[in-house]
């Protein structure tokens, strides 16, 4: 899950039970192109285990809505990209706040649209999709920013003065999962009209939400570099 445009072609894993939109999807990603799909599958489990930078992810397979999946998905550092009919803006919501990384509507896709999605999401970029910006904009709850438990983990350690590597090796993740966690909440701000380009601004937003507290931002010392400590 790691593929870049300097080593070939982001390769992508779709999870999708309707054969016409799997040919469909097929001949966009036809080589040569700057993404490859090397999966396809009715069922999550059916291309489980691929090594695929990023998931495109049906969320109505065989009848059954799988939202409560995409936690489970992004939380073992997956890219996942929902590519669903569902555009309602609390399904929107819904997924977004369990860590999708993007929203794809079926309606509306097109090829140079999903491909810049897909290559946004692949090198961890923010990317904003309208069913994603609709959702946001159609928000009447409070105009916070919803973070999932692991990003707010992820900007607290790395709030502590912690590099993103500490912070991965803290949280047992890949570096890059920190990055898309901290891009994921810069991406929740901006679209919420209170966009945070830098860390100390993020902090500070970060803060007047209360999404965490000042005495919890401390000064992180390793424990090798504590005295005593062998």
């Amino acid at each position: 899950m790691t593929g870049t445009a300097a080593r070939g072609p982001v390769t992508v894993a779709l999870v999708e039970d309707h054969q016409v939109v799997v040919d469909g999807v097929r001949s966009w990603f036809s080589a040569p192109g700057p993404v490859e799909l090397v999966a396809q599958g009715p069922t999550i489990e059916s291309v489980r285990g691929t090594d695929a930078d990023v998931l495109l992810l049906d969320l109505n397979l065989n009848g059954t809505m799988v939202i409560d999946r995409v936690g489970e998905l992004c939380g073992g550092g997956q890219r996942v990209i929902v590519f669903s009919e569902h555009e309602e803006p609390e399904t929107v919501r819904a997924v977004l706040d369990a860590g999708a990384s993007a929203f794809i509507g079926k309606g509306r896709a097109t090829r140079d649209s999903c491909l810049e999605t897909i290559l946004e999401v692949a090198a961890d970029r923010p990317s904003v999709t309208p069913p994603m910006a609709q959702a946001i904009a159609t928000d009447e709850g409070p105009h916070r920013p919803q973070l999932s438990d692991k990003e707010r983990a992820a900007l607290l350690y790395w709030f502590q003065s912690m590099s993103k590597a500490s912070v991965a090796a803290r949280m047992g993740i890949k570096e890059r999962t920190v990055r898309q966690y901290i891009d994921r909440a810069r991406v929740k701000y901006a679209a919420a009209g209170r966009p945070a380009p830098t860390k100390e601004k993020l902090l500070i937003c970060a803060i007047q939400d209360g999404l965490l507290q000042p005495d919890e931002v401390t000064v992180y010392t390793s424990l090798a570099a504590r005295p005593g400590v062998p």
